[in-house]
Protein backbone atom coordinates (compact mmCIF):
# COMPACT_ATOMS: atom_id res chain seq x y z
CA UNK A 1 0.00 0.00 0.00
CA UNK A 2 2.86 2.06 0.79
CA UNK A 3 4.37 1.63 -2.00
CA UNK A 4 1.34 2.42 -4.35
CA UNK A 5 1.40 5.63 -2.30
CA UNK A 6 5.02 6.30 -3.16
CA UNK A 7 4.48 5.80 -6.80
CA UNK A 8 0.91 7.45 -7.53
CA UNK A 9 2.97 10.50 -5.47
CA UNK A 10 5.70 9.73 -8.23
CA UNK A 11 3.65 9.88 -11.16
CA UNK A 12 1.69 13.19 -9.94
CA UNK A 13 5.17 15.28 -9.58
CA UNK A 14 6.34 13.73 -13.40
CA UNK A 15 2.88 14.75 -14.61
CA UNK A 16 3.27 18.39 -13.06
CA UNK A 17 6.67 18.66 -14.89
CA UNK A 18 5.49 17.65 -18.00
CA UNK A 19 2.72 20.21 -17.71
CA UNK A 20 5.48 23.08 -16.59
CA UNK A 21 7.76 21.69 -19.18
CA UNK A 22 5.23 22.02 -21.91
CA UNK A 23 4.19 25.45 -21.00
CA UNK A 24 7.95 26.75 -20.17
CA UNK A 25 8.67 25.55 -24.23
CA UNK A 26 5.71 27.24 -25.66
CA UNK A 27 6.12 30.36 -23.49
CA UNK A 28 9.74 30.79 -25.07
CA UNK A 29 8.99 29.65 -28.28
CA UNK A 30 5.92 32.62 -28.57
CA UNK A 31 8.73 35.11 -27.84
CA UNK A 32 9.52 35.52 -31.66
CA UNK A 33 6.28 35.90 -32.76
CA UNK A 34 5.64 38.88 -30.14
CA UNK A 35 8.92 40.80 -31.15
CA UNK A 36 7.79 40.13 -34.95
CA UNK A 37 4.26 41.67 -34.30
CA UNK A 38 6.08 44.39 -32.51
CA UNK A 39 8.35 45.36 -35.60
CA UNK A 40 5.32 45.39 -37.88
CA UNK A 41 4.61 49.15 -35.76
CA UNK A 42 7.93 50.16 -37.18
CA UNK A 43 10.03 49.91 -33.61
CA UNK A 44 13.79 49.20 -33.51
CA UNK A 45 15.44 46.53 -31.98
CA UNK A 46 17.66 48.43 -29.29
CA UNK A 47 13.97 50.40 -28.09
CA UNK A 48 12.28 46.80 -28.55
CA UNK A 49 14.61 44.81 -26.03
CA UNK A 50 14.66 47.73 -23.87
CA UNK A 51 10.83 47.19 -23.46
CA UNK A 52 11.08 43.84 -23.04
CA UNK A 53 14.24 43.64 -20.23
CA UNK A 54 12.22 46.59 -18.25
CA UNK A 55 9.34 45.10 -17.73
CA UNK A 56 11.14 41.75 -16.95
CA UNK A 57 13.87 43.92 -14.63
CA UNK A 58 11.78 43.77 -11.37
CA UNK A 59 11.26 40.44 -11.51
CA UNK A 60 14.62 39.50 -12.27
CA UNK A 61 15.83 41.49 -9.29
CA UNK A 62 13.25 39.56 -7.20
CA UNK A 63 15.21 36.05 -8.17
CA UNK A 64 18.52 37.83 -7.70
CA UNK A 65 17.94 39.16 -4.25
CA UNK A 66 16.34 36.04 -2.66
CA UNK A 67 19.00 33.60 -4.22
CA UNK A 68 21.60 35.60 -2.57
CA UNK A 69 20.02 36.10 0.88
CA UNK A 70 19.44 32.41 0.46
CA UNK A 71 23.56 31.77 -0.33
CA UNK A 72 24.30 34.06 2.62
CA UNK A 73 22.30 32.36 5.24
CA UNK A 74 23.92 29.02 4.22
CA UNK A 75 27.74 30.32 4.52
CA UNK A 76 28.04 30.40 0.66
CA UNK A 77 30.44 32.58 -1.08
CA UNK A 78 31.54 34.01 -4.50
CA UNK A 79 35.02 35.05 -5.17
CA UNK A 80 35.35 38.47 -7.01
CA UNK A 81 36.18 36.33 -9.95
CA UNK A 82 33.09 34.64 -9.70
CA UNK A 83 30.97 37.60 -9.80
CA UNK A 84 32.59 39.09 -12.79
CA UNK A 85 31.77 35.98 -14.54
CA UNK A 86 28.47 36.06 -13.69
CA UNK A 87 28.34 39.29 -15.05
CA UNK A 88 30.07 38.46 -18.28
CA UNK A 89 27.85 35.51 -18.44
CA UNK A 90 25.03 38.09 -18.17
CA UNK A 91 26.72 39.76 -20.83
CA UNK A 92 27.47 37.41 -23.31
CA UNK A 93 24.55 35.12 -23.05
CA UNK A 94 21.50 37.29 -21.92
CA UNK A 95 22.10 40.86 -23.40
CA UNK A 96 24.39 39.83 -26.32
CA UNK A 97 22.59 36.93 -27.23
CA UNK A 98 19.26 38.52 -27.05
CA UNK A 99 20.19 41.57 -28.98
CA UNK A 100 21.61 39.60 -32.15
CA UNK A 101 18.13 37.54 -32.30
CA UNK A 102 16.05 40.83 -32.06
CA UNK A 103 17.74 41.80 -34.95
CA UNK A 104 17.83 38.74 -36.76
CA UNK A 105 14.15 38.73 -36.83
CA UNK A 106 14.13 41.45 -38.75
CA UNK A 107 15.23 39.34 -41.91
CA UNK A 108 14.33 36.19 -41.40
CA UNK A 109 11.04 34.08 -39.98
CA UNK A 110 9.83 33.05 -36.48
CA UNK A 111 10.30 29.21 -37.09
CA UNK A 112 13.80 29.45 -38.67
CA UNK A 113 14.68 31.67 -35.84
CA UNK A 114 14.04 29.36 -33.56
CA UNK A 115 15.56 26.41 -35.75
CA UNK A 116 18.83 28.08 -35.76
CA UNK A 117 18.35 28.94 -31.63
CA UNK A 118 17.84 25.51 -31.13
CA UNK A 119 21.29 24.26 -32.32
CA UNK A 120 22.64 25.86 -28.79
CA UNK A 121 23.22 22.18 -27.39
CA UNK A 122 24.88 21.01 -30.32
CA UNK A 123 27.34 24.24 -29.99
CA UNK A 124 27.80 23.74 -26.40
CA UNK A 125 29.35 19.64 -27.64
CA UNK A 126 31.13 21.56 -30.28
CA UNK A 127 32.89 23.97 -27.99
CA UNK A 128 33.32 21.72 -25.04
CA UNK A 129 34.91 19.51 -27.51
CA UNK A 130 37.45 22.38 -28.93
CA UNK A 131 37.88 23.69 -25.76
CA UNK A 132 38.53 21.43 -23.27
CA UNK A 133 39.17 18.67 -25.80
CA UNK A 134 36.29 16.29 -24.39
CA UNK A 135 35.74 13.33 -26.92
CA UNK A 136 32.41 13.69 -29.36
CA UNK A 137 30.98 10.07 -30.72
CA UNK A 138 30.82 9.08 -33.72
CA UNK A 139 26.87 9.16 -32.77
CA UNK A 140 26.97 12.25 -31.43
CA UNK A 141 28.58 14.01 -35.22
CA UNK A 142 26.19 11.78 -37.22
CA UNK A 143 23.54 13.69 -34.81
CA UNK A 144 24.99 16.87 -35.14
CA UNK A 145 25.37 16.47 -38.97
CA UNK A 146 21.51 15.64 -38.93
CA UNK A 147 20.31 18.95 -37.04
CA UNK A 148 22.52 21.19 -39.47
CA UNK A 149 21.06 19.36 -42.11
CA UNK A 150 17.63 20.71 -40.93
CA UNK A 151 18.48 23.98 -40.47
CA UNK A 152 20.32 23.88 -44.42
CA UNK A 153 16.93 22.64 -45.32
CA UNK A 154 14.76 25.57 -44.17
CA UNK A 155 17.47 28.15 -44.66
CA UNK A 156 18.03 27.51 -48.56
CA UNK A 157 13.84 27.56 -49.07
CA UNK A 158 13.53 30.73 -47.26
CA UNK A 159 16.24 31.98 -49.07
CA UNK A 160 14.70 31.06 -52.54
CA UNK A 161 11.96 33.02 -51.57
CA UNK A 162 12.94 35.95 -49.52
CA UNK A 163 16.43 36.55 -51.31
CA UNK A 164 20.11 37.65 -49.55
CA UNK A 165 18.45 39.11 -46.38
CA UNK A 166 17.72 35.92 -45.10
CA UNK A 167 22.03 35.15 -45.05
CA UNK A 168 22.30 37.98 -42.48
CA UNK A 169 19.50 37.43 -40.27
CA UNK A 170 20.57 33.81 -39.95
CA UNK A 171 24.12 34.45 -39.74
CA UNK A 172 23.09 37.15 -36.66
CA UNK A 173 20.48 34.82 -35.13
CA UNK A 174 23.22 31.64 -35.71
CA UNK A 175 25.74 34.62 -33.36
CA UNK A 176 22.87 34.42 -30.99
CA UNK A 177 23.06 30.91 -30.42
CA UNK A 178 26.71 31.14 -30.39
CA UNK A 179 26.98 33.76 -27.69
CA UNK A 180 24.21 31.57 -25.56
CA UNK A 181 26.26 28.54 -25.95
CA UNK A 182 28.99 29.95 -24.49
CA UNK A 183 26.86 31.27 -21.54
CA UNK A 184 25.64 27.30 -21.17
CA UNK A 185 29.41 26.09 -21.15
CA UNK A 186 30.18 28.31 -18.61
CA UNK A 187 27.09 27.80 -16.54
CA UNK A 188 28.27 24.29 -15.99
CA UNK A 189 30.53 25.85 -13.63
CA UNK A 190 29.38 28.60 -12.16
CA UNK A 191 26.14 26.01 -10.75
CA UNK A 192 28.54 23.77 -8.22
CA UNK A 193 28.71 27.49 -6.50
CA UNK A 194 25.02 29.07 -7.02
CA UNK A 195 21.89 28.18 -7.32
CA UNK A 196 20.31 27.93 -10.98
CA UNK A 197 17.67 30.61 -9.90
CA UNK A 198 20.60 33.21 -8.72
CA UNK A 199 22.25 32.54 -12.09
CA UNK A 200 19.57 33.00 -13.74
CA UNK A 201 18.37 36.10 -11.78
CA UNK A 202 21.82 37.36 -11.78
CA UNK A 203 22.58 37.30 -15.21
CA UNK A 204 19.52 38.36 -16.46
CA UNK A 205 19.62 41.43 -14.30
CA UNK A 206 23.00 42.08 -15.61
CA UNK A 207 21.45 41.96 -19.48
CA UNK A 208 18.30 44.10 -18.38
CA UNK A 209 20.89 46.62 -17.10
CA UNK A 210 22.72 46.36 -20.44
CA UNK A 211 19.77 46.70 -22.77
CA UNK A 212 18.36 49.86 -21.07
CA UNK A 213 22.29 51.47 -21.14
CA UNK A 214 21.93 50.51 -24.84
CA UNK A 215 19.26 51.98 -25.62
CA UNK A 216 19.79 55.44 -23.83
CA UNK A 217 23.31 55.55 -25.30
CA UNK A 218 22.25 54.57 -28.66
CA UNK A 219 18.42 56.04 -28.93
CA UNK A 220 17.08 59.74 -28.26
CA UNK A 221 14.56 59.52 -25.06
CA UNK A 222 12.09 60.38 -28.05
CA UNK A 223 12.54 56.84 -29.48
CA UNK A 224 10.92 55.75 -26.35
CA UNK A 225 7.24 56.83 -27.39
CA UNK A 226 5.97 53.80 -29.48
CA UNK A 227 2.71 52.82 -30.26
CA UNK A 228 0.59 51.59 -27.42
CA UNK A 229 0.48 48.31 -29.14
CA UNK A 230 4.00 47.76 -28.56
CA UNK A 231 3.98 48.46 -24.88
CA UNK A 232 1.36 45.55 -24.73
CA UNK A 233 3.23 42.78 -26.86
CA UNK A 234 6.79 43.88 -24.50
CA UNK A 235 4.73 42.78 -21.55
CA UNK A 236 3.46 39.87 -22.74
CA UNK A 237 7.40 39.57 -23.60
CA UNK A 238 8.46 39.94 -20.79
CA UNK A 239 6.14 38.24 -18.54
CA UNK A 240 5.12 35.30 -20.34
CA UNK A 241 7.87 34.79 -22.71
CA UNK A 242 10.58 35.20 -20.99
CA UNK A 243 10.20 35.45 -16.66
CA UNK A 244 7.16 32.41 -16.38
CA UNK A 245 8.76 30.26 -18.85
CA UNK A 246 12.60 30.38 -16.79
CA UNK A 247 10.30 29.70 -13.52
CA UNK A 248 8.36 26.87 -15.71
CA UNK A 249 11.87 25.44 -16.96
CA UNK A 250 13.37 25.58 -13.65
CA UNK A 251 10.28 23.30 -11.86
CA UNK A 252 10.45 20.92 -14.49
CA UNK A 253 14.05 19.98 -14.36
CA UNK A 254 13.64 20.14 -10.68
CA UNK A 255 10.23 17.81 -10.84
CA UNK A 256 11.65 15.37 -13.42
CA UNK A 257 15.69 16.17 -14.44
CA UNK A 258 17.08 17.98 -16.74
CA UNK A 259 17.05 14.61 -19.09
CA UNK A 260 13.44 14.81 -19.85
CA UNK A 261 12.81 18.43 -19.77
CA UNK A 262 14.93 18.89 -22.60
CA UNK A 263 13.35 16.37 -24.74
CA UNK A 264 9.85 17.93 -24.20
CA UNK A 265 11.02 21.44 -24.90
CA UNK A 266 11.89 19.64 -28.55
CA UNK A 267 8.15 21.12 -29.01
CA UNK A 268 9.63 24.70 -28.72
CA UNK A 269 10.48 24.72 -33.19
CA UNK A 270 7.15 23.29 -33.69
CA UNK A 271 4.92 25.46 -31.44
CA UNK A 272 6.97 28.48 -33.37
CA UNK A 273 6.18 27.19 -37.00
CA UNK A 274 2.71 26.81 -35.82
CA UNK A 275 1.94 29.92 -34.50
CA UNK A 276 4.12 31.79 -37.21
CA UNK A 277 1.57 30.37 -39.24
CA UNK A 278 -1.30 31.61 -37.34
CA UNK A 279 -0.52 34.71 -36.23
CA UNK A 280 1.92 35.74 -38.92
CA UNK A 281 1.00 33.95 -42.08
CA UNK A 282 4.46 32.39 -42.52
CA UNK A 283 4.58 29.64 -44.98
CA UNK A 284 4.15 25.99 -43.85
CA UNK A 285 5.29 23.74 -46.13
CA UNK A 286 7.08 20.28 -46.71
CA UNK A 287 10.37 21.86 -46.66
CA UNK A 288 10.12 23.49 -43.37
CA UNK A 289 8.19 19.86 -41.61
CA UNK A 290 11.23 18.35 -43.16
CA UNK A 291 14.06 20.57 -41.98
CA UNK A 292 12.16 20.86 -38.51
CA UNK A 293 11.94 17.08 -38.44
CA UNK A 294 15.84 17.02 -38.71
CA UNK A 295 16.86 19.43 -36.45
CA UNK A 296 14.43 17.92 -33.64
CA UNK A 297 15.59 14.32 -34.66
CA UNK A 298 19.36 15.31 -34.31
CA UNK A 299 18.84 17.18 -30.89
CA UNK A 300 16.91 14.04 -29.70
CA UNK A 301 19.82 11.81 -30.63
CA UNK A 302 22.62 13.98 -29.42
CA UNK A 303 20.20 13.97 -25.83
CA UNK A 304 19.75 10.37 -25.43
CA UNK A 305 21.54 8.49 -27.62
CA UNK A 306 24.60 10.75 -27.43
CA UNK A 307 26.67 9.03 -25.16
CA UNK A 308 26.13 5.53 -26.98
Amino acid sequence: MGSDKALNAEKKLVWKGLVYAVLGAIGFSGKAILIKLSYAYGVDSATLIMYRMLFALPFFLVMALWSWTQALKGSQTLTRQDLLKIVFMGFIGYYLSSYLDFLGLNYVSAGLERLILYLSPSLVLLLSWLVYKRPVTKARFLALALSYAGVVVVFAKELSLQGQNVLLGSALVFMSASTYAVYLMLSEHMLKKISSLGLVGSASLVASLCCIVQFLVLRPMSAADVPVEVIHLSILNALFCTVLPIFMVMKAIELMGPALTSQIGMIGPMSTILMGYLFLNEPLNVWTGLGTLFVVSGVFCVSKFGEK
